[in-house]
């Protein structure tokens, strides 16, 4: 992947307690175009927001076919597409999986794309990632605009999350 013509997409989520309020924070990152996003959910997991992170960057974006490389601390998203995981689920039309709805319109969006995962830990100074995670944390907190995740509430006694 050609470096100069890579977006590329930070990304982290947070919830304050597990379930709890949440939230996720993304910057989108080309050549020196910088756009931050983020939201938070009044009753959410951490898993949720860590991949609804990913979601919206991909879905930020204007054009298809672009060449992505999504940074993220979420072992959770990262591994479900790099050790394949996510294609065995969808095959089992996600069947006893967590987060149905969120990893279906994942690969709706993830498919426009040229899209690469690398991993990095948590709280390691990584600038972006540390931005990300401030502006998750601040949007989980900020009570006054925190939005309904409303397939989580309707499903979470269900699945037992």
């Amino acid at each position: 992947m050609d470096q100069d013509r890579t977006i590329f997409i930070y990304s982290d989520g947070s919830s304050r307690g597990n379930p709890g309020p949440g939230g996720y924070g993304v910057i989108l990152q080309y050549g020196p175009h910088i756009k931050e996003i983020s939201a938070g959910y009044a009753l959410t997991t951490n898993n949720r927001m860590e991949l609804l992170g990913v979601i919206t960057g991909l879905e930020a974006l204007k054009k298809t076919g672009c060449n992505v490389r999504i940074v993220s601390d979420s072992k959770y998203v990262v591994d479900a597409v790099n050790k394949g995981w996510l294609f065995a689920w969808e095959k089992k039309n996600f069947v006893k999986q967590k987060n149905p709805d969120l990893w279906k319109r994942f690969l709706e969006v993830y498919r426009k794309h040229n899209v690469t995962f690398t991993w990095i830990k948590g709280h390691n100074n990584h600038p972006q990632n540390e931005r990300c995670d401030s502006m998750a944390v601040a949007a989980a907190l900020d009570s006054s605009s925190l939005l309904e995740d409303s397939w989580y509430v309707e499903n979470a006694i269900e699945t037992d999350e």
